[in-house]
């Protein structure tokens, strides 16, 4: 085991010292603990000028040393001013010493497994992720037999309010989820959002007019916006950084499972047309489930540790990543924050010249995952595969679902090893291709007897390609390239423009391609793709095998 000492100015510096003995004593220099231990044999090298240590109680400077955990002393001292701080010289004179500055302190990295538990509380969030997909993708086969029972057959308008009023709702959730999230916690927000998933449910289910469906609608979508911005924020807080991108992307696996569980859903709807009702109320199962497993579920140690709870911060790490590792990130936590006494960051803040960059990169992310026509697909792949001749279109889109869940599986596995950036332009680059081979199956005489078949694996390939990248990486990769101060909000922001993208499609797309020609809007579809590949090819940065707060510094050098 390594173990590493900083000292102040004029004193020494050791770093990477060989431990010779079991013996070990914590070390003070400057009326401060510096954060690492050190043999006796190396601490015997250090002049007693510099380090003062008394036999009978160690304490430096009249500061007991052995009353306060080692993380939680460095933790405590982000939360004060930093001053000047008198220490010895080596010529026995007193010196004022600048307080230590995070470039000059190197993080302590203990090695080994983590030996706490992180998957049951990533699957506990991900029922969020499910609810997120099922909502999404429930009115696909349900829409025409809802229509009929509730009385809209006819009227394609109100049709499209009970598709886009979800999204509609989505978009105020989102916003609402990061400033939830900064004030009331993680896992409680979770549990604020469990009330509008579950109403929401039930009053899809027991509606007897499209006015109680649209209410219901608007509710179940406040509650996936704000399931939306949480869920990959809570994931990333709270897993360890050698695999943050393959349990990062288990969010987005677990939407696709959810959009597939609500194709699969609809498949007794051809015996039994009231069966609609039934798919809609069981959205409220999870919902309650979520509620009842954040109750016991630890909240993120960062936002804790923002929150100046360094005593609950310290536990929630020990329950996730085991005792061994809490002064590691601890220490972590504290270096990333020294140097900044900046309160939560406001609204308007991710608008200035220090933020909006990478903010602006979050948005992008988020406008061409959705208007390379990901939700076309999932809302009207019913649609499009009977007007080709599919006989069995909820049967079409389940195999599209499941290309889905397929993809994002190998995804998660290729994350860590692969990196963020590279599966983001490979899945653009797919997509584009896909939308392009759909567009000229459609347009081309010569390809006609094979129109239904192309539609069918032109949609696949597209869905696939999609989940390898564009799918799982954007939700990951925002929690990583933000800064704390403005991690909530910004991801919050980011997400609200992803459902006003989806929202317009959802609104609009029927529309536009009655206009302009299903072959005409895929290929619009392909163009959308590949300017996506060109903007992260000059603006996304790679962040796998990083801590958050590696990253954080690396990407704000001054703060």
């Amino acid at each position: 085991m390594q173990a590493s000492m900083y000292a102040v100015k004029g004193s020494v510096t050791l770093a990477g010292a060989e431990a010779r003995s079991n013996r070990r004593r914590p070390v003070f220099c400057g009326g401060g603990r510096v954060g690492a231990f050190v043999s006796l044999s190396s601490f015997n090298s250090i002049s007693d000028k510099n380090c003062c240590m008394s036999n009978s109680r160690r304490s430096c400077f009249g500061l007991r040393i052995d009353s306060v955990p080692m993380a939680t002393e460095l933790a405590r001292m982000r939360f004060f001013r930093s001053r000047p701080v008198k220490a010895l010289a080596s010529d026995g004179d007193i010196e004022d010493v600048s307080p230590l500055k995070p470039q000059d302190v190197s993080p302590v990295k203990l090695q080994g497994k983590s030996s706490g538990t992180v998957l049951p509380f990533v699957g506990v969030a991900c029922l969020g992720a499910i609810l997120f997909g099922y909502h999404l993708g429930v009115v696909n086969g349900a829409l025409d037999y809802l229509a009929k029972d509730l009385g809209i057959a006819e009227n394609t308008v109100l049709q499209g309010w009970v598709v886009s009023t979800l999204l509609a709702g989505a978009t105020v959730g989102s916003f609402a989820g990061g400033a939830l999230a900064d004030k009331f916690g993680r896992t409680k927000t979770f549990q604020l959002d469990a009330i509008p998933l579950t109403v929401g449910a039930i009053l899809t289910a027991t509606a007897q007019s499209v006015q109680t469906m649209i209410i219901g609608r608007l509710l179940a979508g406040i509650g996936i916006g704000i399931s939306s911005a949480i869920v990959p924020l809570y994931i990333s807080e709270i897993s360890p950084t050698e695999v943050r991108g393959t349990l990062g992307s288990v969010n987005q696996l677990f939407i696709c499972i959810g959009i597939l569980l609500a194709l699969v859903a609809g498949l007794p709807l051809a015996g039994n047309p009231i069966w609609w009702r039934t798919m809609f109320g069981i959205a409220a199962v999870p919902a309650i489930l979520l509620a009842l497993g954040m109750a016991f579920s630890p909240e993120s140690p960062r936002w804790l540790f923002q929150q100046g709870k360094i005593a609950e911060a310290e536990k929630s790490i020990k329950t996730l990543y085991g005792k061994d590792r809490v002064a590691e990130v601890m220490h972590d936590l504290t270096v990333a924050g020294q140097g900044s006494v900046e309160s939560e960051a406001g609204w308007f803040d991710l608008f200035n010249s220090h933020y909006w960059k990478v903010v602006s990169v979050g948005v992008a992310l988020f406008f061409f995952q959705q208007m390379a026509g990901i939700n076309a697909v999932v809302y009207y792949s019913t649609s499009v595969f009977r007007s080709v001749g599919i006989a069995s279109d909820v049967a079409a889109s389940a195999l599209v679902g499941a290309s889905n869940v397929f993809g994002t599986t190998v995804a998660s596995s290729l994350m860590d090893k692969q990196g963020r950036k590279s599966l983001l332009i490979t899945s653009f680059c797919g997509m584009a291709a896909s939308m392009l081979l759909l567009s000229l199956s459609l347009t081309w005489k010569v390809l006609a007897p094979y129109s239904g078949t192309l539609a069918v694996l032109g949609t696949v390939c597209y869905v696939l390609s999609f989940s390898l990248g564009a799918g799982p990486v954007p939700a990951l990769l925002l929690p990583e390239i933000f800064a704390s101060r403005i991690r909530a909000k910004a991801v919050a922001l980011s997400l609200g423009m992803h459902w006003i993208s989806n929202f317009v499609i959802g609104l609009y797309f029927l529309s536009v391609v009655n206009k302009f020609g299903i072959s005409s809007v895929y290929l619009g579809f392909a163009a959308v793709c590949l300017l996506g590949v060109l903007y992260i090819a000059g603006n996304v940065v790679e962040t796998k095998g990083q801590s958050l707060e590696e990253i954080e510094r690396a990407l704000n050098p001054t703060a």
